[in-house]
């Protein structure tokens, strides 16, 4: 159940800028590599006014659009898609770093001023950790850097953490952003190695985090108490400070989970307590530090 404090609560007082949606149409021509087509929650068209209408009375005033497909056209249909809606502040799209034709790619879609990075990591096949010995990727990950572009990563898991680490090493100056940390699944035999890439990431100030994908589904039931997430958040939110962690939905992926209301008042519910300044940061402040965002209103 929801706390009482979520359940009863009014918009937040200050704008609020969502990290994590996706923007897809499966009537386009030649289909979408997702969600499934057979997906009966999620394969429904999602544009920014359908957006606006599932976050509507929290505050939100802006969102993030995350990439959901490999093709590098589909770049720009969200650019276009955006570009007749003001409250798309940014995209993180999609470029194949390592492959011939990045940079050309790159310097294209650096030209619109809402692209604000790319995603890569374990998703559609490639991995970031098999990509470290990789001259291009990382002469790549240089480039990105250099255009003052950050970097997503996808489904979290140790590996993928410590690769992380490793090409921060590398590429110092490239800003990075852990997607959906809340979700990673650490094997008891493997705590230890959680704990250390969590402190190593405490000292990295280029690093952020999305405290998003934060429900679960266990025994077929959601829980909907900040009680069954509270110690997941806390590791989280202590090793990276309030100073670099992201609020995101991960709409409409979330959908399945429960509702825009029932996502957002999780976390809500978390930063209640921790004061006025640490929640502007979580639900706004930060994500212009992460992605420097264009303020289009």
């Amino acid at each position: 159940m929801l706390s009482v404090a979520a359940a009863t609560a009014a918009p937040l007082p200050f704008p609020v800028i969502d990290t994590h949606i996706h923007l897809f149409d499966p009537g386009r021509p030649g289909g979408i590599p997702w969600p499934p087509a057979d997906d009966p929650i999620r394969s429904k068209p999602t544009y920014p006014d359908r957006f606006r209408k599932a976050a509507d009375g929290h505050g939100i005033v802006g969102a993030v659009v995350v990439e959901c497909s490999p093709r590098i056209e589909d770049n720009q249909w969200v650019l276009d898609v955006a570009a007749n809606d003001q409250s798309v502040v940014a995209l993180v799209g999609f470029l194949d770093a390592g492959k011939p034709g990045f940079g050309r790619h790159l310097e294209r879609f650096a030209e619109n001023p809402l692209f604000r990075g790319i995603r890569y990591g374990n998703l559609w096949g490639r991995s970031l950790v098999a990509q470290l010995d990789n001259p291009g990727f990382l002469s790549d990950m240089g480039l990105l850097a250099e255009a003052g572009l950050s970097l997503d990563t996808a489904n979290p898991n140790l590996d993928l953490l410590e690769g992380m680490l490793r090409l921060s090493d590398r590429v110092p100056t490239l800003r990075m952003v852990v997607d959906h940390l809340p979700k990673i699944v650490v094997p008891k035999s493997e705590r230890g190695r959680y704990e250390t890439a969590l402190r190593e990431f405490s000292a990295r100030s280029q690093t952020y985090v999305k405290i998003s994908a934060v429900l679960r589904m266990t025994d077929g039931k959601v829980s909907y108490d900040l009680g069954d997430y509270r110690a997941t958040i806390d590791e989280i939110a202590d090793a990276f400070g309030e100073d670099r962690v992201l609020y995101g939905s991960d709409w409409p992926n979330s959908d399945p989970l429960g509702s825009y209301s029932q996502v957002i008042d999780i976390v809500r519910d978390y930063f209640a307590d921790k004061g006025a300044s640490a929640q502007q940061k979580y639900f706004r402040l930060n994500s212009k530090s992460a992605y420097r965002w264009i303020d289009r209103a």
